[in-house]
């Protein structure tokens, strides 16, 4: 039978039999779908999403941007050109169009490439069964016929008939709105008209497991599914904007419309004052009005944060939602869990007590071990896994002991006699039993001294249980092992585990990750606190905060402590606070809030379903990666894919060098509008011609864009980031210090432009030599003003010129721009520029460094007062 294709939702699937559906769809429930059926079934049904993003043709991008207004208005201007029998400058201009725009679909599809990477590099997997192997796939790999092996806390990927269901249960309030999960059956079949909520034998794409596991088959993927339909309903999907994005755009329209006032001013004033031609001043004018308004903020804007998030990815922080990226250089509080986070989440031997017994000690661990290997990918207890890493560390070889006895009866582990016990044929008859301290004391009537089986008082006793709780308090988890010899198999476990003969204590500990103590030592620099929510035991999380040097000797408060505390109570805690233990998530999410009454901006850390509250109500939300369930990845903002604290301290790292960068961008971009709007307006107030000529505009215009919208992108932190306190989200972007910086810059260009252009138009009266050295002025003093922007505190000579690249490329080619337009003939002739002779080079490049170095000067005097006040031991 052909399977099924196309709407396979279409078809009941709940009123068949689970049998049928597996042969409907040709596959087999312990061996899945093969690879070459997989490809197949792919090329048929597509993709596992919901809505297929449309991808936009390079062609469609320029067009897209060429139906620009601002680009339309240099369309004008260049068609102006060509009516009015300018053609060379005609033909300029178009060139000019072309170069801007393809720029700007070079960065706008750069952007979106890098989201769509992340999107990708986010996208949940999930164990299926393919080649008869569980492995895991990305979601969108998933095909119909293929058999998903389904967890708690997992998301369901696709629409599947369930096979085999073991307590299963579904969270499907995404898709039917029912609160309360629906418990699964999967020996059941149902009536064709059955409703989509009370389909029991089935599990939905987008719903969530809640507890049990099962096996299923997919019957419908994409927007074939249940879903899907739904879904259906909207065609495209777009990242919301985020806050910074939606303040720029109405900055923009804001200033769009004072450039717009001073490109009909400027023109008016030079007809009326200047005397200049009403041709020359409409060109003038339509060309100011496109250098001028700032459309491209947004635009900078997303491409930051885009690229930044794609970079962070890179580094095993994925950020799903772009507002994350602006809101990481503010965060002042960073709560997360211990186990996998702070720590590696694998258990190794700590310590062997009495060390004499050390090695018999390691042969006992062996031997009463359920683990196959010391691979903890393998399966089985992380202590178990632990021991044999420390058996072979010792030199015993865990195979080849296990050769030499041969096991004959085993009695597990349970929770009454916290024991387990195995009996061994080898050289005679052996039982080995390990488990809580107390417990295998309590069956123990000997101990070894000096390899020797010696009677056990009630002392001597007392002085191992004692070592036990001294190890406990260190954070270790204890266990006790015992052996003795038997002369039959023990009928039971009883028998087993009496008259035995301890031997002595393992610790273990959950080491902490390498770079964890100089992660935490990095945010209390940076002004962020870290805290530490764990449901492990006190003491535990005690010993652990001490190791990394989290809050060490600090008070643990618990969870039972917190359940007797009021809001008010909780608020002052925390306040001192670091540690909690025995902590469950709604705890978690009462310590967010308390956070927040305080006025702090919260990173909280989560991998369970439980947790997926706390992650919303964070500020900024980060799933586990490795450990975490789909639930808390969907929750979270950012998912870790190593797991790894000193992640996330990178990131926020990473978020400050990224608002640091774009602020630097913005306020060199809006300095270099306002010098322009200047630069025109205050010969024309003389009653001077205008300093540039309207392709010259155009021409600047390129350069600047080049400069703001990639060169401080790349530019690294400056020294001393991570020193300073978390940015507060709620002061505006364009503060009081970034308004006077943007004016103090664009003066001093402006300066530097006006004073080359008129000693030149006073001292010749030649128009094409002073609007040639305005514009060489401009050119090279915008260049000069980006390097004095890199830094807003450190002088340049501190920073490593060559350090951003992209800048020093932009450099140069700005400057070999320059040389090639002013001694070119052809080309000068179309930008209207001539040579310049050596006095007047030495005025252009004197004015562009007095015009930009001064900001040096003043950065080189506060320096020097800070490292004096450093030197001195006094505060900054």
């Amino acid at each position: 039978m052909p399977l099924l294709s196309g709407d396979t939702n279409k078809k009941p699937w709940h009123e068949l039999d689970s049998a049928s559906v597996l042969a409907a769809f040709h596959v087999g429930p312990a061996a899945g779908l093969s690879e070459a059926e997989v490809n197949e079934r792919l090329a048929r049904h597509g993709a596992n999403r919901l809505l297929e993003a449309k991808t936009e043709s390079i062609w469609e991008t320029f067009l897209e941007e060429i139906r620009e207004p601002v680009i339309l208005l240099l369309l004008v201007t260049g068609a102006l050109y060509a009516v009015w029998g300018e053609l060379a400058d005609a033909l300029t201009i178009f060139v000019v169009i072309f170069i801007l725009v393809a720029v700007e679909v070079f960065n706008e599809r750069r952007a979106k490439q890098a989201i769509s990477a992340l999107s990708k590099l986010a996208e949940p997997t999930t164990p299926i069964l393919r080649g008869g192997r569980v492995a895991e796939a990305r979601a969108d790999e998933i095909v119909p016929g293929d058999i998903l092996m389904l967890q708690a806390g997992r998301r369901v990927p696709a629409d599947a008939r369930l096979i085999e269901a073991f307590g299963l249960a579904a969270d499907e309030s995404s898709l039917t709105g029912e609160s309360v999960s629906v418990s699964k059956d999967a020996a059941a079949t149902l009536p064709g008209d059955t409703a989509l909520a009370e389909r029991t034998n089935m599990v939905h794409a987008g719903t969530t497991v809640v507890r049990g596991r099962a096996t299923a088959v997919v019957v419908a993927t994409g927007m074939a599914t249940e879903l899907g339909r739904v879904a259906g309903l909207a065609r495209e999907v777009e990242l919301p904007r985020t806050t910074l994005q939606k303040a720029m755009g109405q900055l923009s329209k804001y200033l769009a419309w004072i450039a717009i006032g001073f490109s009909i001013l400027v023109p008016v004033l030079g007809v009326l004052i200047a005397g200049q031609p009403v041709r020359q001043m409409l060109l003038t004018g339509l060309s100011l009005a496109f250098s001028v308004i700032p459309e491209e903020l947004p635009i900078i804007i997303t491409m930051v944060l885009g690229l930044g998030a794609y970079r962070l990815a890179k580094e095993h922080a994925i950020v799903k939602r772009l507002q994350t990226v602006e809101t990481l250089g503010g965060v002042t509080v960073i709560a997360t869990d211990k186990t996998g986070t702070l720590t590696e989440n694998r258990m190794e031997v700590s310590r062997l007590y009495p060390e004499p017994a050390a090695g018999r000690l390691l042969e006992i661990g062996v031997l009463c071990n359920d683990a196959s290997n010391q691979d903890a990918s393998a399966g089985g207890d992380p202590l178990d896994i632990a021991l044999l890493r420390a058996a072979r560390k010792a030199k015993i070889e865990p195979e080849a002991l296990r050769r030499r006895w041969r096991m004959r009866n085993e009695f597990t582990f349970d929770n009454t006699r916290k024991r387990m016990s195995i009996v061994y044929e080898g050289t005679g008859l052996r039982v080995v039993v390990k488990g809580a301290p107390e417990a295998v004391l309590a069956g123990s009537l000997y101990h070894r001294v000096q390899d020797q089986e010696t009677a056990m008082n009630d002392d001597e006793r007392q002085a191992f249980l004692t070592a036990a709780e001294d190890m406990a308090r260190a954070g270790l988890r204890v266990i006790g092992l015992s052996e003795k010899t038997v002369a039959f198999v023990p009928a039971d476990a009883a028998q087993a585990e009496s008259a035995l003969t301890f031997v002595g204590l393992v610790g273990f500990v959950d080491p902490p990750r390498p770079g964890v103590a100089q992660a935490i030592a990095d945010c209390r620099t940076a002004g962020i606190r870290p805290v530490m929510v764990t449901g492990d035991h006190p003491l535990t999380a005690a010993a652990v905060a001490r190791e990394v040097g989290l809050a060490p000797g600090g008070r643990v408060v618990t969870g039972a402590e917190l359940d007797t505390l009021s809001d008010a109570q909780l608020r002052d805690v925390i306040a001192a606070v670091s540690i909690y233990a025995r902590t469950a998530p709604e705890h978690k999410l009462r310590i967010v809030r308390a956070l927040h009454e305080r006025g702090e901006r919260v990173v909280v850390t989560g991998d369970g379903i439980n947790d997926a509250p706390a992650l919303a109500a964070a500020d900024i939300g980060v799933a586990m990666g490795e450990t975490g369930t789909d639930v808390a990845r969907e929750s979270a903002d950012i998912v870790l894919a190593d797991d790894d604290f000193a992640t996330i301290v990178f990131a926020v790292h990473e978020g400050r060098v990224l608002f640091a960068n774009l602020t630097k961008g913005v306020r060199y971009y809006l300095a270099c509008k306002a010098a322009l709007i200047a630069a025109a307006l205050l010969p024309v107030l003389l009653g001077v011609p205008v300093p540039f000529a309207p392709v010259q505009i155009i021409l600047m215009e390129l350069f600047m864009d080049l400069a703001a919208s990639a060169a401080f992108v790349a530019e690294p932190p400056e020294a001393g980031l991570m020193r300073r306190p978390p940015r507060d989200p709620a002061s505006p972007f364009i503060d009081r210090a970034m308004v006077t910086s943007i004016f103090a810059s664009a003066a001093g260009l402006l300066g530097a432009v006006s004073v080359a252009y008129l000693v030149t138009w006073y001292g010749t009266h030649e128009l094409v030599r002073a609007q040639t050295m305005a514009f060489v002025t401009w050119l090279l003093g915008h260049v000069f003003l980006a390097l004095n922007m890199r830094s807003e505190q450190e002088p340049l000579f501190r920073v490593a010129l060559l350090a951003n690249r992209v800048m020093v490329w932009w450099g140069v080619a700005t400057v070999v721009c320059v040389l090639v337009m002013t001694s070119a003939p052809g080309i000068g002739a179309l930008l209207k520029v001539i040579p310049l002779s050596g006095p007047q080079w030495m005025l252009a490049i004197g004015a562009a460094i007095a015009g930009t170095f001064w900001q040096e000067a003043g950065k080189l005097c506060s320096w020097r007062w800070r490292a004096r006040t450093l030197a001195d031991g006094s505060p900054a």
